[in-house]
């Protein structure tokens, strides 16, 4: 009963630790979605056409890969901060933080080359 109770005493946390949850939930499908989307470029010139598919590939699959993990590392996290609201003990997380910082900076390079590649060939 006593669960219930710190529930009910600390609702606005736990409202806010959901929103947050759902934040990362929609930040892991844009990730997704901007790997199905680099996946899907097509290259018109025949010279750089092999190099562009195997970035393209290697970022539509490390694009899901990196999504699917920030949807487990949220869940967890989610889970840490709802005990952690109601036994009084809140941490700021900081794996997911850099696991997503370091992820998105991975992407983005090859985003840039794969860029590149389409603009200047």
């Amino acid at each position: 009963m006593e669960e219930k109770q710190n529930d009910y005493k600390y609702v606005q946390q736990h409202l806010a630790n959901e929103r947050t949850f759902l934040a990362w939930i929609r930040t892991s499908i844009t990730i997704i979605g901007l790997g199905f989307l680099a996946a899907g470029v097509v290259f018109r010139t025949t010279t750089f056409e092999h190099y562009g598919h195997s970035i393209a590939a290697i970022i539509g699959i490390g694009s899901v890969i990196i999504g699917c993990t920030i949807i487990y590392m949220a869940t967890v996290d989610y889970s840490k901060k709802q005990r952690g609201i109601n036994e009084e003990t809140f941490q700021s997380p900081k794996t997911i933080i850099w696991f997503t910082t370091i992820g998105m900076a991975l992407v983005s390079v090859f985003l840039l080359i794969l860029v590149i590649l389409l603009l200047l060939y």
